[in-house]
Formats: structure tokens, C-alpha cells, sequence
């Protein structure tokens, strides 16, 4: 028998917040994270603009030598999983810890911890390079770190697929506790990537916004748009099983209902023609979900704010719910929080988590130029009321990853 899964727990560290609650207020009030690189010198670059997360310092939460022995995608990961763990409420008493898995992701992992040791080689000698180097690098250390702080021993895993990483990392979480293997996961993505190297990748590939004005630089569906913007952070949430939850009197945010994932098997970083792909993930998800196309509310789309993602993705959609893609009010956060590439979909399922809790769909904001082909309800600039059952969130990655899960309102 197939169980139901449903969500008990959400933490989160953005551009535009230290916590979830901080960041879904930002939403709210369309505060835009996107300022200056500070990272490191960007003069010579492009790209002059990323979304940082502010006025961070490791040892507000870790100890100094487990700071030192941190990639800052791994302190992301922890801080975020354990306000989520902490919300849900689930302690040694009430939830068998062998049972809890962590299923949390990131597209690259410790790329700044890569930049920097390659560099200590370089210019120092393979003897200088830090014995810490691989497991800070490597991208499922999140997931393990995670799972050391907590305690949780179920299955741990890392799911890589680029901008699809954390909403793969969900929709196999909801699987994986939907046909009893685990009561309890841990689940999102995580990304700190914002490093010379990994501004200048982007940059030479052309997917970056050169834009100087924060805001006309991630500015989703407009048809300005001319690139993304890089953002880091963390979102996670606590997935777990139906009756495990009732039994010890969770708070229950949502639950999770379907989940599509395909490959586009066409390009290495275009997707697919009209967004095929991306179509048949959403598909999957309705089928997977048991729902009609009509009856989903809000979509929180990828839009990552690329000429072509964001055409694509239009096409898409038409193609996945057809005449109801008339009426279903989609939107991208991006504007907020730019693109934190892994961890895109754990922090945009948590909005679709509190998009339902509050009957508050997040706007697009900054969004300026219409474009004709991307001419969807994509909730203009202004936080719109209204009753959220049922919602959807894409995540598409290079490579022609395609995931979408479906939420919707929890009822007995």
C-alpha cells in the first residue's frame, strides 16, 4: 500500500533571509537580494551584480575549527537542516532515528574550496594542499554533514543534477518514504558557489545578466531579460509519513502529492525544442498526483530569467496543462533571490509550502516588458491573495534534467 507523504518541517538561508521566516517575509514585502559581488573582486568581469547571503559569519554557528572544515555549502546546508529539524518537532523519543534519511543536494558542491586549493598547489606545492580538500569539495558532504549533526542514520544520498538537483532530491525523498522505506527525510539542496571561478563559467557561456541595475538583472519572463543571476544558500524541508506525523501531533505544512522527472537527451545546456521535456516532466507529476491540469492553482516556475529557459518553459507549460494553462497564476522568485542553482528548488518548494499555508502567491517581481512569448498570468509584481490548493514547482538543469513536484493543501 502506497502511503502519503506530507511536510513537517522548513529551514532556510537566502539572499533575502537567515531563516524561513525572514525570507517568506521578504517575499512578501518584494525585497530584491541582488546587490554588488563582494566575494571577491569582480572589476575585471562582466558581471558586476550576485545574490549574496548577507552579513554572514561562520562562527555564529559553528565552532572556529568546524568552520575551518566546512565548505560554505555545507554550513548552509546544516543551518538550514537544523531550523528545519528543529520546526518539525521530531526528537529520539518520538521518531526511531534509524528511519530518517537525507536525501540533500548540490549542483557543484565546494567549488570555492576547489578554486582555493588548486591555487594553494599552484603556488605552493602538492604539499601545502589541505588534507580537508576532498571532503570539503565533494558534493554530497552536505547530505553526510547533515546527517552527522542530526544523528539521523537512514539512507543519505546526493542527487546531481545541476539547476534540478534539490527538486530531484525531493520528488526520490517523497518516493523513497511513499513506498516505506524510510518515515522520516530530510530533504532540499544547498549552494555556495559564487567564487571567481565560478562567476567567470558562467560568464563565458553567456548565461550570466550584465546588468548593473539590481533591478533589471533577474527579471524573469520580461522581455528584457538577459541572463541570470547567481545566488547562494539553502533550502530544506522535512518530508515524513502520514501517520508517523498524526501519531506525535505534527504541524503538517502541506503535502506532497506527485512527482515527474525526465531527460531532455538534446543539448548539453539549451533545452529542448518548446520545452518538451520540461512538458512531460509536469506530466508525470499530474499523473503521479491523480489531478486534472485544472486543478492546479500556482505554479512556481524555474524561470531563471534566460531568453530561453523562460520561452521554453512558457511553451511548456501550454503543452503540460493545455487550455488550463490560461488560467493557472505562475510565477518566478528568482527576482528575489536569483538563481541558487542546486539549492533552487528546495527554497522555491518551501514558498509553495507557505504559498498554501498563507493564501499568498509570490509575484514576479521587477517584471517591467511583456513578451509575447512568454504570456502567462505570471502574477506581475504585486503579492496576489488567493486560496492555494494545489501547486507546482520546475526545476530544469543542464544537461536536459527535468523534475516537477506537485503540493497541495493537506485534508484528513
Amino acid at each position: 500500500m502506497e502511503r502519503r507523504v506530507v511536510i513537517t518541517g522548513l529551514g532556510a538561508i537566502t539572499p533575502i533571509g537567515k531563516n524561513v521566516e525572514e525570507t517568506w517575509k521578504g517575499i512578501q514585502e518584494k525585497k530584491c537580494g541582488i546587490n554588488k559581488i563582494t566575494l571577491f573582486d569582480a572589476t575585471n568581469y562582466k558581471t558586476s551584480l550576485d545574490a549574496e547571503v548577507k552579513e554572514y559569519e561562520a562562527e555564529q554557528y559553528f565552532d572556529k575549527k568546524q568552520a575551518k572544515r566546512l565548505d560554505r555549502s555545507s554550513q548552509f546546508a546544516i543551518i538550514a537542516a537544523r531550523e528545519a529539524f528543529q520546526d518539525s518537532g521530531i526528537t529520539q523519543e518520538n521518531t526511531d532515528f534509524e528511519r530518517v534519511g537525507v536525501f540533500v543536494s548540490s549542483g557543484i558542491g565546494g567549488l570555492k574550496t576547489i578554486q582555493e586549493q588548486c591555487e594553494t598547489n599552484y603556488e605552493k606545492g602538492n604539499n601545502r594542499v589541505s588534507p580537508m580538500f576532498i571532503p570539503m569539495a565533494i558534493a554530497n558532504m552536505p547530505a553526510g554533514n547533515i546527517a552527522i549533526d542530526l544523528g539521523v542514520k537512514g539512507e543519505s544520498i546526493s542527487i546531481v543534477t545541476a539547476c534540478a538537483s534539490s527538486t530531484h532530491a525531493i520528488g526520490e525523498a517523497y518516493k523513497t518514504i511513499k513506498y516505506g522505506s524510510e518515515d522520516v527525510i530530510v530533504t532540499g539542496g544547498t549552494e555556495a558557489s559564487i567564487c571567481s571561478v565560478g562567476i567567470a563559467g558562467f560568464e563565458n557561456m553567456k548565461a550570466l545578466s550584465y546588468a548593473t541595475d539590481s533591478n533589471r538583472a533577474s527579471i524573469p519572463f520580461d522581455k528584457e531579460r538577459s541572463g541570470f543571476v547567481m545566488g547562494e544558500g539553502a533550502g530544506i524541508l522535512i518530508l515524513e509519513e502520514l501517520e508517523h506525523a498524526v501519531k506525535r501531533g505534527a504541524k503538517i505544512y502541506a503535502e506532497v502529492v506527485g512527482y515527474g522527472a525526465t531527460s531532455d537527451a538534446y543539448h548539453i545546456t539549451s533545452p529542448a525544442p518548446e520545452g518538451e521535456g520540461g512538458a512531460r516532466a509536469m506530466k508525470r507529476a499530474i499523473e503521479d498526483a491523480n489531478i486534472k491540469p485544472e486543478e492546479i492553482d500556482y505554479i512556481n516556475a524555474h524561470g531563471t530569467s534566460t531568453h530561453l529557459n523562460d520561452a521554453c518553459e512558457t511553451m511548456a507549460i501550454k503543452t503540460a496543462l493545455g487550455e488550463a494553462s490560461k488560467k493557472v497564476m505562475v510565477s518566478s522568485t528568482k527576482g528575489n533571490i536569483g538563481h541558487l542553482l542546486g539549492a533552487a528548488g528546495g527554497v522555491e518548494a518551501i514558498f509553495c509550502a507557505k504559498a498554501i499555508e498563507d493564501k499568498i502567491v509570490p509575484p514576479t517581481i521587477n517584471y517591467q516588458e511583456k513578451d509575447e512569448e512568454c504570456d502567462l498570468d505570471i502574477v506581475p509584481n504585486e503579492v496576489r491573495k488567493s486560496e492555494v490548493k494545489v501547486v507546482m514547482s520546475n526545476s530544469l538543469g543542464f544537461g536536459g534534467h527535468n523534475a516537477s513536484i506537485i503540493l497541495k493543501k493537506y485534508e484528513n
